[in-house]
């Protein structure tokens, strides 16, 4: 026998049902998720045809609207974990695609400083990205131009001070949006979502326009309501421990109302839980300080409500 043949023997091919590799994704790529938010990423990948241990696709919370209003006629809103791509899975579509002939490093517009709300921030005005595609044996180049202020995500709906990322990295979300747009006009065929990145800290899918696919958030917001009282500062993307792509859940002056599940001991979602690590991080507090502070014993297994109880505390401390 020949020897590629025994090394190929030697490594037969890994098979695992549905239940291994939803146990592998909730353990591994997706720790924290509900098995539903797992399956809907299953399912997103089955209809790509994508490899979903390539992590292709973010599980992301998202105020989405239930199409009812309150009495007062504010949209009423729930959250729910959403599954968008990462800027990831468009590189490697334009790698796989044979065409793809390189991006230019981002240039960047002249800074500009601005008060915005409470807080005096410095920013690129815009950043232009090239994305090259070889057809039909010419080199195409495809450009995207996007501008700070129409990208950035608000800390909450009634704000038009910048979340902390878009404060943190003025350049480098910038330029993952016009990497995106670019790489969606140079391949159009990989469909228009915005990608999870450009969704940092959207408040949600109604709450944000999309112009060529890419998400921009004005500084007036839409009148809504979550539950009957805002949910603000809605930073997006699921656990990336300090990744590009952070997760932040509500931050208004009341917690958003839940369902009756949630209310019951569902467990808090993965962005949830990111968003709570993070929050605590950048405050300086241990996490389980902050657990034996609002009385929670076990922070692998944070409830929904045991969430709105960190996010409060996390509220108290910011407003300190």
């Amino acid at each position: 026998m020949l020897p590629e043949k025994r090394e190929a023997s030697a490594l037969p091919a890994l098979q695992m049902d549905e239940a291994e590799l939803m146990s592998v994704l909730r353990n591994s790529l997706y720790p924290g998720a509900r098995d539903e938010s797992i399956k809907l990423v299953l399912g997103y990948c089955r209809a790509a045809a994508l490899d979903p241990m390539q992590k292709p696709v973010h599980i992301v919370p998202m105020s989405v609207s239930t199409g009812k209003k309150d009495n007062d006629g504010w949209d009423i809103k729930e959250m729910r974990d959403v599954v968008m791509p990462g800027i990831g899975l468009y590189r490697t579509q334009a790698a796989r695609s044979g065409e793809y002939a390189g991006v230019t490093e981002p240039d960047f517009g002249e800074d500009v400083t601005e008060k915005l709300g409470d807080a005096t921030v410095t920013y690129p005005k815009w950043c232009r990205v090239t994305v090259k595609r070889l057809l039909n044996g010419t080199v195409v180049e495809f450009t995207a131009k996007e501008y700070w202020r129409e990208n950035y995500a608000t800390k909450s709906a009634r704000s038009v001070e910048p979340n902390a990322m878009w404060k943190r990295r003025p350049y480098g979300q910038l330029a993952k949006c016009a990497e995106a747009q670019a790489l969606r006009k140079a391949f159009p065929e990989f469909g228009a979502q915005p990608t999870a990145d450009e969704m940092e800290g959207a408040i949600g899918l109604e709450q944000s326009t999309f112009e060529n696919g890419a998400a921009t958030n004005g500084v007036a917001m839409p009148k809504s309501r979550t539950g009957g009282q805002q949910n603000a500062d809605n930073q997006v993307t699921d656990v990336h421990a300090k990744s590009d792509a952070e997760a932040a859940p509500g931050k208004g002056g009341s917690s958003p109302k839940r369902s009756t599940a949630a209310s019951s001991g569902e467990l808090a979602s993965e962005g949830e839980r990111a968003w709570v690590r993070r929050k605590l991080e950048d405050l300086g507090l241990e996490l389980q300080a902050a657990c034996d502070e609002v009385g929670i014993s076990n922070f692998d297994a944070l409830t929904a409500d045991g969430f709105i109880a960190m996010k409060d505390l996390v509220n108290r401390l910011e407003r300190k």
